[in-house]
């Protein structure tokens, strides 16, 4: 949020979809209850990746993200996190495999060791695979690679899977940005607001369609939000150092 401030004083949301994911926004000190005084603003990490720990999200969890979290580091822990970012979107698509294939749907009904093996499916290849650029033979290829012998009618359905899976979490994405915007919009009691946000996270860069269904969901869904996503490079170190030399200049006016 602070790099793209840098270049765009409208911004004032910072977000990052890579490996994990994660929000901050400028809230108004009235609402910050923490912290004494109703004048300006604070930015507030939420942490948002920790979002339907309390289980607010259940309605929407599928019996592949139960199983995801289940055999992950933190059980019940980052439910937002888990249906978003790049460390689980390969292992979600492999449990559907697993399960698609016990139903007889693909790879002949013969699960292979490699499908059985947690963390075999990276995030990479739901890039690789759902790229336009990318026939059905070149999808067997990278299926092939996996230790995954299938049929073009195999390649499809995984590509579709594929598809699912990170569409999914682009829109729930989305849905989690456009509250942040209308809630900023609400805030100050306007009809409409322009609102930049800084992005940072390889998932966000590097997948050929999650940035696009992600802004469209935040369109449709905070309509009175005219929101501008700014690429950052390099976030955390630019960001650090300018908050670092703010600081310091008013360190310095408060001597002086």
């Amino acid at each position: 949020m602070m790099t793209c401030a840098y270049e765009d004083p409208n911004c004032e949301i910072g977000l990052i979809v890579g490996t994990g994911s994660n929000a901050c926004y400028m809230e108004e000190m009235r609402n910050i209850e923490m912290v004494e005084g109703d004048q300006g603003r604070m930015c507030v990490n939420m942490e948002w990746g920790a979002f339907g720990d309390s289980g607010c999200l259940d309605d929407i969890r599928t019996i592949y993200d139960k199983a995801v979290d289940d055999y992950s580091l933190n059980a019940g822990k980052q439910r937002y996190e888990k249906m978003i970012s790049g460390m689980y979107l390969g292992e979600i698509v492999r449990n559907i495999l697993i399960d698609f294939t016990k139903r007889g749907f693909l790879f002949r009904g013969q699960i292979s060791e490699t499908l059985k093996t947690r963390g075999i499916f990276e995030t990479k290849f739901l890039s690789q695979i759902e790229s336009d650029r990318l026939a059905l033979l070149q999808v067997r290829a990278i299926l092939q690679q996996l230790g995954l012998n299938g049929t073009c009618d195999d390649s499809i359905i995984v590509k579709t899977v594929c598809g699912a899976v990170s569409r999914r979490a682009a829109q729930v994405c989305g849905a989690g940005m456009a509250a942040v915007v209308d809630k900023i919009r609400e805030n100050r009691g306007l009809d409409h607001l322009e609102v930049t946000v800084g992005v940072d996270g390889t998932l966000y860069k590097l997948h050929p369609h999650f940035s696009r269904i992600m802004h469209q969901t935040v369109k449709d869904l905070a309509p009175k939000c005219n929101v501008t996503f700014l690429l950052s490079e390099d976030g955390s170190g630019k960001g650090a150092a300018l908050i670092t030399a703010v600081g310091c200049r008013l360190r310095d006016a408060e001597q002086n």
